[in-house]
């Protein structure tokens, strides 16, 4: 029986310039043979890369999937502009288009993804057939019951952007500061999970351009929320949210619920802000139900 954490769908690469920079796609087409199930493209969250979405690619095996690293992380290179919601909004426009990835396309976003995604989804109405936002970001930052970590967390992306390079780059990329992130997001007691996800926060964590990078789109992260958006997604839209999540109360997502006309919310229970990592099958499966009855 295979690894609960084994990825083996393979997909092909591409390189698209925007804005100037070199910009990485991995497309994995459908395994199904003349299968009809839609596209769907994703953007992944804050501080990750393609990487993390991984496990839920690996649970949707007859969707053709298109996840880039956004602009300034992983193997994607840094804009010459700020990196904030507008940037990165633009940047999903822009590949959906090159792509030639018509109405017919799911937008998926996780986390800081989710925030980047409905604002693009609100401002191109008819562009997409649905949304689907896994944690979404349903409250400010520096307002929710988190907001002491988030204060903390603030003052460690400007201290990291404020020291000399190679003393701020230290700071920014330490693996035990990293791990102690993964440790508090982790609500897994699985022990081979918990060592994976460690191994992939630990392995693409670190994979930003430049601290200017990191700084601005931590900024962006922690001052936009789904809200913002979330009257004029006129699309149907899933929200997978988790009851542990750190980053979004339960309370915050039924609110932001029931700000969307057409909201269906999920809460996965005994799990937090790692829902892509820590119950990728469930949320597979959440999805999977949600697409097949967006035309009802």
């Amino acid at each position: 029986m295979p690894s609960p954490i084994t990825v083996r769908r393979q997909a092909s690469v591409v390189t698209l310039t925007y804005l100037g920079a070199a910009q990485r796609y991995w497309i994995f087409p459908s395994l199904a043979v003349g299968g009809t199930s839609p596209t769907i493209f994703m953007v992944h969250g804050f501080r990750g890369d393609h990487h993390g979405l991984l496990r839920i690619i690996e649970e949707l095996p007859t969707h053709r999937v298109v996840v880039p690293d956004l602009p300034g992380f992983g193997q994607s290179g840094a804009l010459e502009g700020v990196h904030d919601v507008d940037a990165y909004a633009g940047f999903v426009g822009f590949s959906l288009a090159e792509l030639g990835l018509g109405s017919d396309t799911v937008l998926l976003g996780h986390s800081f993804g989710s925030i980047v995604a409905s604002r693009w989804a609100a401002d191109h109405p008819t562009a997409i057939a649905a949304l689907i936002l896994i944690n979404p970001i349903c409250e400010p930052a520096l307002e929710g019951s988190n907001r002491l970590a988030s204060t903390a967390a603030a003052l460690y992306y400007r201290v990291g952007a404020a020291l000399p390079e190679r003393l701020g780059m230290a700071l920014l990329g330490n693996p035990l500061i990293v791990l102690g992130m993964s440790s508090m997001m982790a609500k897994t007691r699985d022990r081979a999970l918990r060592k994976y996800i460690h191994g992939q926060h630990i392995s693409y964590f670190s994979k930003y351009a430049s601290r200017r990078v990191l700084l601005e789109a931590f900024q962006a992260s922690i001052t936009g929320t789904v809200r913002d958006s979330a009257a004029r997604l006129a699309m149907p839209v899933l929200l997978i949210a988790a009851e542990k999540d750190d980053l979004g109360s339960v309370a915050g997502q039924r609110a932001l619920a029931g700000l969307i006309p057409r909201a269906r919310l999920e809460i996965i229970d005994g799990v937090g802000h790692l829902v892509h990592y820590e119950t990728p099958h469930e949320a597979a499966r959440l999805i999977e139900s949600f697409l097949g009855g967006t035309h009802e």
